[in-house]
C-alpha cells in the first residue's frame, strides 16, 4: 500500500500499517520528513494533550463527534505510550501539554524515521501527482518521477498552511479528482488583522493573564477565554488569540471584534477602589504616571488617548468621569477585527475533505474503494495545545491499519 505525505498522520499511517506486516511505500516529495512537525510547539512539538476523549471532543470545534471513534482507539494516553515505547520520554506543562522532555521537536519526528526504517517502510522522494483509477478500481498513484502500484491510498498531505514545509494543498486535487468534495481551505488558528491602530504603537507587547471576548456583528458573544495575547504590527498574535480565531469562520458575512479586559481578577468594583487609591495615594503625580502603575509602559500612551485624560493631568483633578472612563477601558477594550492573516500563516488549516464522505472508523472514502484520508486534508481542526496533533495521530493511525488489514492484495512499490 502507499501512503502519500510524511507529516505527522502520513508517518503514523506508514507505521500502523506496516505493523500489521503490510509492505508500505511512504512518498514525499520534500528532501526531509516531518518538516511542518519540526517547527510545532515553536521547535518544542506539543506532542498532544494528556486529557480523554470528551476533552478532546471539546477542543475540536470543526467536525469534532466525526473523530470520537479514532480519538478512542487511539487516545492521548495511547500517543504517550507509543513516543516514550520509542525512547522519547515525555513530560507534561500547563493545560496538559505534553512534550518531549528534551523540548526538541526533532527527537519526535527523528523517532517517527527510525520506527518507519525498521519496520521497511520504503521511503520514496516523489510527489503524487494523481490517483491511478482504472475501470473503477484504484491501481496506485503516479508521481512526478514514476508510477507507484497499490490497491489501497492513504492521502495524508495536509492543508495549505505553511506551504514552505510541504503543504500546499495537493491533497485536495487528489480527493476531487475521486468524486470528493472539498471545503474551502480557511486559516484556523491564525493571528488577526485589528482594524484600529493603537495594536501597532504597542508591537510586541505581550500581556498574561487577561480576558478576551469576541463577538460577532450582531453581539453576539462567540468565545471566550482567559490567557496570554500579543501586539503586533498588524494586530493580535498569540495562544490566546490563535485558540479565538477558530471560532470566527465568517468574515465574509460577519464583522467581529473583540473586548480585551486587562483586569480580569478584579470586577468592576474592586477595581473602581483600586484605581481610586492608586490616584489618591499620587495625588500630586502626572495621570500618565499613576498609569504605568496599572498597565506595561507601551501601553501608558494608549490608554491616555482612549481615555481622554491629558497625559500631565494631576491625579488630583481626575474626575469621577474620568475616573469611570478609565475603568470601561480596562475592563473593556473594543478592538475591531478586518479579518485573519493569510491562511500561509496559519497553522493549521480549517476546511478540506468533507467528512460526511469519509468513513468515522477507519477513515476510508465512501466514495472510492481502496482511498483512506487523514490529518490535516480532511475537514477538521482544534484549538493550539497538541489538540491538532492528537488528530493527526489518531487518523493516521486509523487510516493506516484499516488499509493495511483491508488489503485485498500488497502491490506497494515502484513500477520499473
Amino acid at each position: 500500500m502507499i501512503v502519500v505525505g510524511g507529516g505527522p498522520a502520513g508517518m503514523m499511517a506508514a507505521i500502523a500499517a506496516a505493523g500489521t506486516g503490510a509492505h508500505v511505500c511512504l512518498l514525499e516529495g520534500m528532501e526531509r520528513l516531518g518538516r511542518k512537525l519540526n517547527i510545532t510547539g515553536k521547535g518544542r512539538c506539543n506532542v498532544t494533550n494528556n486529557c480523554g476523549v470528551e476533552e478532546l471532543l471539546q477542543n475540536t470545534p470543526r467536525n469534532g463527534k466525526f473523530l470520537y471513534s479514532a480519538f478512542t482507539q487511539f487516545s492521548p494516553a495511547d500517543v504517550m505510550a507509543f513516543f516514550e515505547g520509542l525512547g522519547v520520554p515525555l513530560k507534561t506543562e500547563r493545560g496538559s501539554r505534553v512534550f518531549p522532555v528534551s523540548d526538541r521537536a526533532f527527537d519526535i519526528s527523528g523517532a517517527l524515521e527510525k520506527e518507519l526504517r525498521r519496520l521497511g517502510v520504503s521511503i520514496i522522494r516523489d510527489k503524487a501527482a494523481e490517483l491511478l483509477i482504472r475501470d473503477g478500481a484504484l491501481q496506485g498513484v503516479a508521481g512526478e518521477r514514476d508510477t507507484y502500484l497499490a490497491d489501497r491510498v492513504v492521502v495524508a498531505t495536509g492543508g495549505v498552511s505553511y506551504p514552505l514545509t510541504g503543504s500546499t494543498g495537493d491533497g485536495y486535487a487528489l480527493a476531487r479528482s475521486v468524486g470528493h468534495t472539498v471545503l474551502p481551505p480557511r486559516p484556523s488558528l491564525v493571528p488577526l488583522v485589528a482594524e484600529q491602530d493603537f495594536c501597532a504603537r504597542m508591537q510586541g507587547l505581550s500581556l498574561r493573564n487577561v480576558a478576551i471576548q469576541v463577538r460577532n456583528g450582531k453581539k453576539k458573544a462567540v468565545y471566550a477565554e482567559q490567557g496570554e495575547l500579543l501586539f503586533t504590527h498588524f494586530g493580535l498574535s498569540g495562544p490566546l488569540i490563535l485558540s479565538a480565531s477558530a471560532h470566527m469562520r465568517d468574515f465574509e458575512k460577519e464583522h467581529y471584534y473583540i473586548n480585551l479586559d486587562l483586569k480580569p481578577a478584579l470586577d468592576e468594583e474592586k477595581l473602581d477602589k483600586r484605581l481610586l487609591r492608586d490616584l489618591e495615594e499620587n495625588a500630586n503625580r502626572d495621570f500618565h504616571n499613576v498609569l504605568e502603575g496599572l498597565v506595561p509602559r507601551l501601553m501608558v500612551p494608549v490608554l491616555v488617548e482612549l481615555t481622554g485624560i491629558p497625559a500631565e493631568e494631576k491625579a488630583h483633578s481626575v474626575t469621577k468621569a474620568q475616573r469611570r472612563r478609565l475603568l470601561d477601558t480596562l475592563k473593556c477594550l473594543r478592538i475591531d477585527i478586518k479579518g485573519p492573516r493569510p491562511v500561509e500563516e496559519a497553522i493549521v488549516t480549517s476546511g478540506g475533505v468533507k467528512v460526511s464522505e469519509v468513513n468515522p472508523t477507519t477513515m476510508a472514502s465512501k466514495l472510492a474503494p481502496g482511498v483512506y484520508f487523514a490529518g490535516e486534508v480532511l475537514d477538521v481542526d482544534a484549538y493550539t495545545g497538541g489538540f491538532n496533533l492528537q488528530i493527526a495521530w489518531a487518523t493516521g493511525r486509523a487510516a493506516g491499519e484499516a488499509a493495511a488489514l483491508s488489503r485485498t492484495e500488497n502491490r506497494g512499490g515502484s513500477n520499473p
